[in-house]
């Protein structure tokens, strides 16, 4: 009999169920239901830094779509029934915490808290404790230097710990009132489990280890002694936090009663323990040694695992370095950087360029693929939303060089793809020159999927193959292999990862291949682009950037030549 399992992948502006294949990673059935709550899904303030969302919308949003894959499955096979679905696996954005109390019931979830965005899930993109996590990594650089050594040297204002104390900071009535605060990827599993309560929750190493500083090392979380410096209420909070924390092939527990009858699957099918979207994305795209994902999408993360069993130096400017945080018995490595579409959309959405006749993204990537690489004149740096790797500075922001009065919109819109590109090659030496070597490149993603020019001009940047992921929802088909494997191979599922992952992963058959001419061209603009790196984002550069406009026009004249 044919079994099947659910990913459920919570992205920032929605949530998507995934039905699929156990045997072969069919896609049999998928739903996606955006969030009621504020723009898009994402409350907002005055404050940029600000962004929420209403713990609600991952229920509901749970609920709507496993009923859709259901219906769908049964209108397109007379033969499918809900009982063949064997497991569920979750993956979300993250850190993503939230506040919740001593049952582990978000605080959104009560009238007292219900409009308070202190109280709601601090979403990934969230920055508001800047100043905290420069707190909080002054002092571990004091104090505890070997927990920055595991997370890139700096800990970020994206991460869980920096969240947490600005709420105790701005929000002391939401802070004292929460028992514990919990990774989203920890809580919808949870929810769906009835294991919310705190000696019921079983965390993920991924969110653990990767935002919040857990280690087996060291005993976990961050000691007492470290938190009570930066303020006692957290070092109270360290009494409540789990002891441990599990790989993705471990059951979370078992769907409900309750949530069987609310989605019509069969009680008791086991719901894998959680992780975040690019770490499962990495999994559903074959990730393994050498193997590097990358997730493009709003913003990107980069994935790859290294054997445990082989040694790894700590690398600087990582978002992490994790035994077991994607796959069972690797060191789980991820970086990444905090905005890609979002550049691409804020050009499009807030600028406007040319008006809706040219201003559209097919319109400017049209555009942009007429042009000769350096033809343009131009360079950026790709931190609109700060660097997460490898500077891991969420203050630093955009900037665009070489404008002339004749600049086009598609001049600039390349240039701004070509800054991505740019940013991914520098996380592509970083790992390389620690060691980590960089086989082959795997893509997924929205961009990925849909955007051929783009994938051309990170083969001609980078001088490396693009391939693409056979799954365009890579993120829900890591979750769903998660709760494959979780199910295990007596129920029907898989008893490895691996071996769920070479049953239910592939590749595309198109590669982009790097255009020779264009990555020599390429080299020389990635030197200028490395010198602005380094001028803006480091605090030891002495040389100057002179050079960099004249060059620039240098390289245009040539070109256009």
């Amino acid at each position: 009999m044919a079994k099947y399992t659910i990913g459920l992948d919570y992205g920032t502006n929605s949530v998507r169920a995934l039905l699929v294949s156990v045997a072969n990673g069919r896609e049999a059935a998928t739903s996606t239901w955006t969030y009621e709550h504020g723009h898009e899904g994402v409350i907002l303030s005055r404050d940029p830094n600000l962004a929420r969302q209403h713990p609600a919308d991952y229920l509901k949003g749970a609920e709507v779509t496993i009923k859709a894959v259901l219906r769908t499955a049964r209108r397109k096979s007379k033969s499918f029934k809900a009982s063949d679905v064997i497991a569920i696996g979750v993956d979300t954005t993250g850190s993503t915490p939230l506040p919740v109390d001593a049952d582990g019931i978000a605080l959104a979830l009560k009238k007292r808290f219900a409009n308070n965005p202190a109280a709601m899930a601090w979403l990934w993109k969230d920055h508001t404790g800047v100043a905290e996590a420069a707190e909080i990594t002054a002092l571990a650089k004091r104090l505890r230097p070997h927990y920055l050594a595991k997370c890139g040297g700096t800990y970020s204002s994206e991460w869980y710990f920096s969240k947490v104390l600005h709420c105790l900071r701005t929000s002391p009535k939401v802070f004292d009132a929460a028992y514990m605060w919990v990774e989203l990827a920890d809580w919808v599993p949870a929810s769906l489990t009835g294991t919310e309560a705190p000696d019921k929750l079983r965390v993920g190493i991924c969110a653990a280890g990767h935002k919040a500083m857990f280690n087996s090392e060291w005993g976990g979380y961050p000691d007492k002694r470290f938190l009570r410096k930066l303020d006692p209420k957290l070092a109270e909070l360290r009494d409540r936090m789990p002891s441990e924390a599990h790989t993705i092939d471990k059951a979370a527990g078992r769907l409900t009663a309750d949530w069987a009858k609310r989605t019509g699957l069969p009680a008791g099918i086991p719901v894998a323990v959680g992780a975040f979207d690019a770490h499962l994305g990495a999994v559903g795209a074959g990730v393994g040694p050498g193997t590097l994902v990358k997730i493009i999408g709003t913003s990107t993360c980069d994935i790859m695992v290294h054997p445990a069993s082989k040694p790894l130096a700590d690398i600087p400017g990582m978002c992490g370095q994790v035994d077991g945080s994607v796959m069972p018995g690797a060191i789980g490595l991820e970086a990444g950087q905090s905005a890609v579409g979002d550049i691409f959309n804020w050009f499009v959405n807030y600028i406007q360029p040319g008006g809706e006749s040219i201003g559209t993204h097919e319109a400017l990537t049209a555009g942009a693929k007429k042009l000769k690489p350096g033809e343009s004149g131009l360079l950026a740096l790709d931190w609109n939303n700060g660097n997460r790797t490898i500077l891991t500075d969420q203050r630093l922001t955009g900037l665009m060089l070489g404008q002339t009065l004749y600049t086009t919109p598609a001049e600039i819109y390349r240039a701004l793809v070509e800054a991505t590109a740019f940013g991914a090659l520098t996380i592509i030496n970083r790992l390389e020159e620690y060691g980590v070597k960089v086989r082959q490149v795997v893509n997924c993603g929205g961009i990925a999927e849909k955007n051929p020019v783009i994938m051309q001009m990170y083969a001609d940047v980078t001088g490396r193959p693009m391939k693409i992921s056979r799954s365009g929802q890579t993120c829900a088909l890591g979750a769903a292999i998660a709760g494959a494997v979780a199910a295990g191979s007596r129920a029907g599922g898989w008893s490895t990862v691996k071996s769920a992952q070479k049953a239910m992963t592939g590749l595309k058959s198109k590669v982009f291949k790097p255009n020779p001419s264009a990555h020599a061209v390429y080299k020389e603009i990635y030197a200028l682009y490395r010198q602005l790196h380094d001028a803006f984002g480091t605090d030891d550069w002495s040389g100057g950037c002179h050079n960099v406009m004249k060059q620039l026009l240098e390289i245009r004249a040539r070109v256009r030549k």
